[in-house]
């Protein structure tokens, strides 16, 4: 007898959908403001550098706090820190509008230097409250749902993410065009708080058992060993993250947008959505028709994709050539995120849950901002067309490490992961 694959299984489950609504806002909420803030900087500065300088301000802090976090998601109530986290990027994001409204409205103000650098200020704070919330609401998922069902939630959570960052940065560029970039501070900031309203309507969760007296350096300590003894883990991590540390072009695509394509802030709007759509496109595929035999090789394939993908961008000077190539780098990187993430809550106990998606979001999450740091950087020394050419062909070079040192990955079936 055959037993029908229900694609919306995880659908069923109303607490879940919450979560769902909660990504969403979220995730449209920093999308548009990472769009506004790296056209903001770049029309200041018009400076490649500078742009790096955003991921690099947001990272750091992100980084810093991550392991501590993981512990805090692992003994405290994750509903409660996600709420405060949440109310953190509020604060944030108000303060952009209003520091973007007086620039604007009152005359000698501010001046460009100072706004920069409270531009970056701002960033930090928002680094500090993604880098707790990460871990927490990872976890968090985790007690929403039935572990039978968590590689069509992780599907679904992915297409959910990769949704709004399709229509995060084309609502940015349209929005920044036609209602100006005070308005759009102030819808993003509105998200924020609508995201709020959705974490309240989820029941909180039991606080994962911990063993009383247990000092917070060892619990971090065994987080750490949990991921690093597990193979699987550690090479799907390390795939990603060096793929993403080098083969990101995304930080740089304002350069792309006005000085390679010339095509203004609209442009701008869908070279970022590109990715997220060809995303999208690939999750809703995974959600019909989940990865099962090879799925390491499935993997590695895919990532040696969207470093060639990444490639072919950087030597296009046509637009919609441009969006084709990004839409295959977001579909590529797509199915590594459905695999990434299904190891993650497949194989970790849920009391380690937080500590171990701290350590994923070092390797994942802050390694977008490091990456577009060395962006940046190698594009301000090598140029910008060169370096992403060097960032695709490294990602290669590491899916070929890879592929020679990580026989379990190579063997991994996820029709024998429970």
């Amino acid at each position: 007898m055959i037993i029908k694959h229900d694609p919306y299984i995880a659908l069923r489950n109303i607490e879940f959908r919450f979560f769902l609504i909660l990504r969403l806002l979220i995730t449209l909420a920093i999308q548009i403001e990472a769009v506004i803030v790296s056209w903001q900087v770049y029309e200041i500065t018009n400076d490649a550098l500078s742009l790096g300088l955003i991921g690099l301000a947001e990272a750091i802090p992100a980084i810093t706090v991550a392991l501590y976090a993981g512990h805090l998601a692992d003994s405290k109530n994750r509903k409660h820190i996600i709420l405060s986290c949440l109310g953190i990027l509020l604060a944030c994001g108000f303060g952009l509008l209003t520091l973007t409204y007086c620039s604007k409205q009152i005359p000698n103000f501010i001046s460009n230097n100072e706004l920069l650098i409270s531009i970056y200020t701002i960033i930090f704070f928002t680094g500090i409250a993604r880098g707790f919330m990460s871990p927490s609401i990872t976890a968090f998922m985790g007690q929403i749902v039935d572990k039978s069902i968590y590689k069509n939630a992780v599907t679904w959570s992915s297409n959910t993410w990769q949704f709004a960052s399709v229509a995060g940065p084309a609502i940015a560029g349209l929005l920044y065009i036609y209602i100006g970039i005070v308005a759009t501070y102030a819808i993003q900031t509105a998200l924020v708080f609508f995201a709020i309203i959705a974490a309240f309507c989820i029941a909180s969760k039991p606080i994962p058992q911990i063993i009383i007296g247990e000092r917070v350096r060892d619990r971090i300590k065994e987080g750490l060993r949990f991921v690093f003894s597990n193979q699987l883990l550690v090479s799907a991590l390390s795939l990603d993250l060096f793929a993403v540390l080098f083969g990101g072009a995304v930080a740089l695509l304002p350069v792309f947008a006005k000085d390679i394509l010339h095509t203004g802030a609209s442009g701008l709007g869908f070279l970022r959505a590109a990715p997220a759509i060809g995303a999208v496109v690939m999750a809703t595929i995974l959600a019909y028709k989940p990865i099962g035999k090879n799925a390491g090789i499935l993997l590695l394939t895919c990532v040696i994709g969207f470093g060639i993908s990444t490639i072919l961008f950087a030597i296009s000077t046509s637009f919609w050539f441009s969006i084709i190539c990004l839409f295959m780098t977001g579909a590529f990187d797509s199915v590594s995120v459905v695999i990434r993430s299904t190891l993650v809550q497949t194989l970790t106990p849920d009391n380690m849950k937080g500590r171990v998606s701290a350590v994923n979001n070092i390797f994942i999450g802050s390694s977008n901002e490091i990456g577009a740091f060395e962006s940046g950087a190698a594009a301000k020394f090598m140029g910008v067309v060169q370096s992403v050419i060097f960032g695709g062909s490294m990602t290669i070079l590491v899916v070929i490490i890879t592929g020679f040192s990580a026989k379990k990955l190579l063997a991994l079936d996820f029709r024998n992961i429970k």
